[in-house]
């Protein structure tokens, strides 16, 4: 049998949905690379109506919602990163019982995509460095490492990240 698979704009209906959602996915998958407390300090700033909000008829920024069989399991945002002919992927999460089916692959054609549409050349992300199975997928899709970084993020938290980068033809 096969899935529906809909990609849709983030609307104000959806906060709450997301913000449950990104919950979900970060309390399992970055156990281990960042502390409880972090993962909740980076949930409540980025889960939020207002920050959510922005998204919403934005010029320069777009975050879509993967539906499978209209139900909300994965999503992304990517938005223009300020240097001419650059996409930035800045979220790509997908419900952990959803991974190995060819979703994530998905979610990524539609960003590539878009970056291209908007002109863009180059398509960069920021990745986790203790996050090897998601540097790997990023590697196997054609990115590489441009530079390390370690962004202080606040409340005594930073982010220990890797910057990749692909080429898009």
């Amino acid at each position: 049998m096969t899935s529906a698979i809909r990609f849709d704009s983030l609307g104000p209906d959806d906060f709450a949905a997301v913000a449950e959602l990104a919950g979900a996915i970060w309390h399992r998958h970055f156990i281990g690379m960042i502390s409880r407390e972090q993962i909740a300090y980076m949930l409540a700033g980025r889960y939020t109506p207002e920050k959510l909000g922005r998204y919403l008829e934005a010029p320069d920024r777009w975050f879509r919602l993967l539906r499978v069989d209209g139900v909300l399991r994965g999503y992304c945002s990517y938005a223009l990163s300020g240097r001419p002919g650059e996409m930035k992927l800045e979220q790509l999460y997908l419900a952990e019982d959803c991974r190995g089916q060819g979703l994530g692959g998905r979610m990524m054609d539609e960003v590539e995509a878009a970056a291209r549409a908007a002109g863009c050349d180059t398509l960069m992300l920021t990745v986790n460095r203790h996050n090897a199975g998601a540097i790997a997928v990023y590697r196997k899709r054609g990115f590489t490492v441009r530079e390390e970084v370690v962004a202080d993020i606040g409340n005594g938290f930073v982010m220990d990240d890797y910057v990749m980068e692909k080429a898009l033809a």
